[in-house]
């Protein structure tokens, strides 16, 4: 047998066939594999920064008592936060999400703060505003702040006498 008939060969053709497709989906698995790790990574980073974040832990550590509404095979959400700001000292804003986990916002020269159709700044951020924050995630289990829109709060039904 030739090497040109070699190379034409029915065998060869699948097995060429086969390696092609076993790599197609080894890059497939190493980018499920990627997206999992950067996912994984920020909720490890939030439970090693916890202390440094918010001064003091949960009673029995990261892995127990979670807030209602957290299941625990769940990971906070890194890119962004919606709830009530419970502490301002800028350029970090401390917002208690509505999932019950605190996260730490960090506020740059570039984050676009919004009130209705009106751009505000960051000092006009204060304690009680419910507030929706879009961002990514840094090292220190900050989100960084891309955008960061202020919403009126739900009026409350007073009781008829």
């Amino acid at each position: 047998m030739s090497t040109k008939d070699f190379f034409e060969s029915k065998i060869f053709q699948r097995v060429i066939w086969g390696i092609g497709i076993f790599i197609i989906a080894l890059v497939i698995f190493q980018a499920g594999v990627f997206i999992g790790y950067k996912r994984a990574s920020f909720s490890f980073r939030y439970g090693d920064n916890y202390y440094s974040t918010f001064g003091s832990g949960p009673m029995g550590g990261m892995m127990r008592n979670f807030p209602p509404g957290l299941p625990p095979d769940d990971f906070p959400a890194g890119h962004g936060v919606s709830g009530k700001i419970i502490k301002v000292s800028l350029p970090t804003v401390l917002v208690a999400g509505d999932d019950g986990v605190e996260k730490s916002v960090l506020v740059a020269s570039s984050t676009l703060i919004r009130e209705f159709r009106q751009m505000i700044s960051p000092a006009d951020l204060k304690v009680d505003d419910t507030v929706v924050v879009i961002g990514s995630p840094n090292a220190q289990s900050q989100i960084e702040a891309k955008l960061i829109r202020i919403i009126p709060a739900m009026p409350t039904a007073t009781p008829q006498k």
